[in-house]
């Protein structure tokens, strides 16, 4: 499993500035290395290639790539306003990691710095004849990356904030975090039941301050339990909302500092993280799903896209696991339970969707799907939410002809209840 500082520069690189502050850095240096470079070409080569005409294009990309700069900003903020308003707020944040923008906008941003360094440069006389001549091929070489970027940046706005795209991005981001859970059951440690009490003279862990549980170093917790002889139990795993009275996790050991170094392994925040939280992914898909049911909106095919997602992904998390790494049995961590997955995926859709045939029936032909696995914990979570269903749409639904629907597909999931 990644380390927690591993986490947190993961954190780090994906955010805009860092990438844009790279290409900018990049491009200052490409403006400069004329100054450089200009000892070991010929004195009359620029001019037998016209390289005094690096003047006027530089003006243009300086000026071209500052507006082009502009635009990809607003569109990028319109965007976002359009995922957060007919999306879900949460999905925002995975726009704003996308790679493609930041790509696109830090070239963009490179290239002004690049055209405007080597502007000031000429006209301070830093660059001889041979000085040109380097700047001129370096200009080529940007004006070639422009154009490639442009390309694929035209081709990614026509998606960019779609609900379909941030779907998609949501879906990829659950998907990943299950088939890691799916690996990996307790990220690396031996399962605890978490209705057991911690064991006699364990020392609970309590949080610093208030708020999500983001990331779990796990093999810091293991590193620190074989070098202490000890055992520690976590009580509250990734996606968990802690205060003064949810503990972190009980400590049983001969190290007083040893709550302290529990503690530094995990990390809280304001807001949960997709990566080691994979019900955080589903009950984002859930979102999408109950915004769309919403009378402002009115759009039920999208609700009915996210069940299909959601079969989508909870196979996967049902399919046989592969190969799994030796967990770490002096650490011990609640495995997640595929009832609680059912739930936070289809509990709202349930709910929203209850006066709407057409999601209901889709709905109910889901949990069949998911019953009809094999897995028999699975069976009775399909069961448990397909009665939860058809009686919330017995309720909602006017004619008992859509009713008598609900209730024959229902009858389908209802056999695999306990």
């Amino acid at each position: 499993m990644i380390s927690k500082w591993r986490w947190i520069l993961a954190q780090f690189t994906r955010r805009l500035w860092v990438r844009a502050s790279l290409f900018a850095l990049l491009g200052v240096a490409a403006a400069l290395i004329g100054i450089w470079g200009q000892r070991w070409l010929p004195g009359n080569l620029g001019a037998l290639i016209g390289a005094r005409a690096v003047d006027g294009i530089l003006d243009i990309l300086a000026s071209s790539m500052l507006t082009v700069t502009t635009f990809s900003l607003s569109v990028m903020v319109a965007a976002y306003s359009a995922a957060t308003s007919n999306v879900t707020p949460r999905a925002t944040r995975l726009l704003m990691q996308d790679r493609s923008t930041q790509n696109a906008l830090a070239a963009f941003i490179g290239s002004f710095l690049f055209s405007l360094v080597g502007i000031v440069a000429l006209q301070t006389g830093l660059y001889g004849e041979r000085g040109r001549v380097v700047l001129f091929a370096a200009t080529l070489l940007v004006i070639l990356l422009v154009v490639v970027t442009i390309l694929r940046w035209v081709d990614h706005l026509s998606r960019l904030g779609r609900v379909n795209e941030t779907t998609d991005r949501v879906e990829t981001a659950a998907a990943r975090a299950l088939e890691e859970r799916r690996r990996h059951p307790c990220l690396g440690a031996a399962p605890l039941d978490p209705e057991a009490p911690p064991p006699a003279g364990a020392r609970l862990v309590w949080p610093g301050s208030i708020g999500y549980v983001q990331h779990l170093d796990v093999g810091a917790l293991a590193e620190l339990a074989k070098q202490q002889e000890a055992a520690i139990g976590v009580l509250a795993p990734p996606g968990s909302f802690v205060h003064e009275r949810r503990p972190l996790a009980w400590y049983l050991g001969p190290d007083d500092a040893g709550p302290d170094r529990v503690r530094k392994a995990f990390t809280l925040g304001k807001e949960r993280s997709f990566d080691q939280d994979p019900r955080f992914g589903l009950a984002v898909l859930s979102e999408i799903a109950s915004r769309a049911l919403s009378p402002a909106i009115n759009d039920p095919g999208t609700a009915i896209d996210v069940i299909g997602r959601g079969v989508r992904l909870l196979s996967s998390w049902l399919a046989p696991p592969g190969d799994r790494d030796e967990p770490a049995g002096s650490v011990c961590l609640p495995p997640l339970r595929t009832a609680d997955l059912f739930d936070d995926l289809f509990q709202p859709i349930a709910r929203d969707g209850a006066a709407v045939l057409e999601v209901g029936v889709r709905l109910q032909k889901a949990l069949a799907a998911l019953a009809a696995l094999g897995d028999a914990e699975a069976a009775r979570a399909a069961g448990h939410l397909a009665g939860l269903a058809l009686a919330r749409a017995e309720a909602a639904l006017a004619l008992d002809q859509d009713r008598q629907v609900l209730r024959d597909l229902a009858a389908a999931v209802q056999p695999a209840r306990p």
